[in-house]
């Protein structure tokens, strides 16, 4: 009786690193420009021709626009700084001991009987 071969583990070179995530950039640069926008509008002095929720208005778009311009800049320098921080490693496929849960057994791991276990 002879034992069923087992291929040799694949090996690859992966780069490892830490890159950020944009759209938490992208939303904090766009509440600190609707932050700006209220505070131009309400806190500074200004004309007082003009009601002040019409001067929010006016200037929310374009500070909360280049807020979230600001955080994509940033997010984006610190995604360049992340490249330079990379480490590489070897890794190699170990074939699982264990099924996944997946679509062919609808996430459980009894096979997708529905049954359940008995206390």
């Amino acid at each position: 009786m002879s034992s069923p071969e087992t291929p040799a583990p694949e090996r690859r070179e992966v780069t490892v690193r830490r890159a950020p995530k944009y759209v938490p950039f992208l939303v904090l640069g766009g509440l600190l420009g609707f932050a700006l926008a209220a505070f131009l509008a309400y806190g500074a002095p200004g004309n007082e021709s003009y009601d002040p929720g019409t001067v929010f208005g006016f200037f929310l778009v374009p500070c909360a626009a280049g807020g979230a311009i600001l955080g994509a800049v940033v997010a984006l320098l610190l995604d360049r700084l992340s490249l330079r921080r990379a480490q590489h490693a070897v890794v190699e496929a170990v074939p699982d001991s264990v099924p996944d849960a997946g679509p062919e057994n609808d996430g459980r791991l009894d096979g997708g009987t529905g049954s359940q276990p008995r206390p």
